[in-house]
């Protein structure tokens, strides 16, 4: 509640200030455009994405227009600053000039973003395991799938045609499969085409953060439907050869150590981890977990969040190994809000493991 609490105010005080500049632009007189504008857009984004009907539109506007507000956030603070040194009361003011200057800048930097976000980038890594008797696996993995009221069933079909391509033995995924509402998900059928993975060992996940939004009972029923494998604390031994392990969301009170969940396996078998969020990553080196895959982070999706991300995490992004551990973070396939990617993409990851 805390965390609600301090995230809310920010993003009130955020749009605040933008709201207050760009109506400045128009007029010099801002007691009443503010108050109405944050009230718009308090109910789009909190109120209204509750309800049926016009819920998946407004939540659309409202999550895309939080990273514009950012952009605008940092370009704004910038003249303030400037505005201390430089004769810049005009510019700031009262000037259409300047608003379309904005519009256009905005305009072309997310422009770019939304066409990157939809060049889905392919990754590919080659590891060992360091385990005899190991068959050659090659494993798609994706994390932070986000479906929902943003992200629907004819843009997962797409990816699903990319995970197919590869001709996988496995495919795993590392959470956050749906957004905040199962109901999209159900409602467009996204578990038949979970139905349409080929892979020839299954399809495997751990639960993210955003699986415990809402109603986690429906969500449990989605994934069976969905005939994927949904690993919560638990393992499941494939083909006697190596184990798949998935842990509880790094949020839930009960998780249980890694040390418990592996204590009764062979540990003769390589063990391959899904853990959503990648936090102490050393328990996965010192439990000799041959290869872990993680998302959350989404590298920030756009700079200059990337950055903090970086700060927050060993590693935000990309591969690392500690010892014999092979650690890989995605920044997700998907994507939340809007759907922007600046300086960092969205991707799948092609891993082939040998002996």
């Amino acid at each position: 509640m805390i965390r609600f609490i301090l995230m809310l105010a920010v993003i009130l005080g955020m749009n605040f200030y933008v709201f207050f500049r760009l109506s400045r632009l128009v007029c010099a007189d801002t007691r009443i455009y503010v108050p109405i504008l944050l009230t718009i857009l308090f109910i789009a984004m909190f109120i209204i994405p509750a309800l049926t009907g016009t819920a998946p539109i407004l939540y659309r506007a409202a999550t895309a227009w939080f990273f514009i507000a950012l952009y605008l956030l940092f370009i704004f603070l910038l003249m303030d600053l400037l505005r201390l040194v430089l004769p810049m009361q005009n510019v700031l003011n009262g000037n259409w000039l300047t608003l379309g200057v904005l519009a256009l800048v905005m305009t072309a930097v997310f422009t770019y973003g939304y066409i990157h976000y939809k060049d889905k980038k392919r990754v590919e890594l080659s590891l060992t395991a360091g385990a005899k008797n190991l068959s050659p696996l090659r494993i798609v993995a994706i994390s932070d799938l986000h479906l929902g009221y943003t992200i629907g069933k004819s843009e997962l079909d797409q990816w699903i045609k990319l995970i197919n391509a590869e001709n996988p033995d496995l495919v795993l995924i590392a959470g956050d499969i749906k957004d905040n509402n199962i109901r999209p998900l159900i409602e467009q059928d996204m578990a038949a085409s979970f139905h349409s993975i080929q892979s020839k060992y299954g399809v495997f996940a751990c639960a993210g953060n955003h699986e415990y939004i809402g109603d986690t009972t429906k969500m449990t029923d989605f994934f069976r439907d969905a005939n994927i494998t949904l690993l919560r604390d638990s393992s499941v031994l494939i083909n006697n050869q190596f184990y798949i392990i998935g842990r509880e969301d790094r949020s839930r009170p009960n998780r249980k150590p890694l040390a418990n969940i592996i204590a009764p396996l062979d540990k003769t078998k390589p063990l391959i981890l899904l853990d959503h969020q990648p936090f102490h990553l050393e328990e996965a080196e010192q439990n000799n977990i041959a290869l872990q895959i993680s998302g959350h982070t989404h590298h920030g999706q756009v700079l200059p969040l990337s950055w903090i991300t970086d700060l927050m995490y060993e590693t935000a992004y990309g591969y690392l190994r500690k010892g014999n551990t092979h650690i890989y973070v995605s920044s997700g396939i998907g994507i939340w809000g809007g759907k922007f990617r600046i300086g960092t993409q969205s991707e799948y990851v092609v891993i082939r493991i040998n002996e």
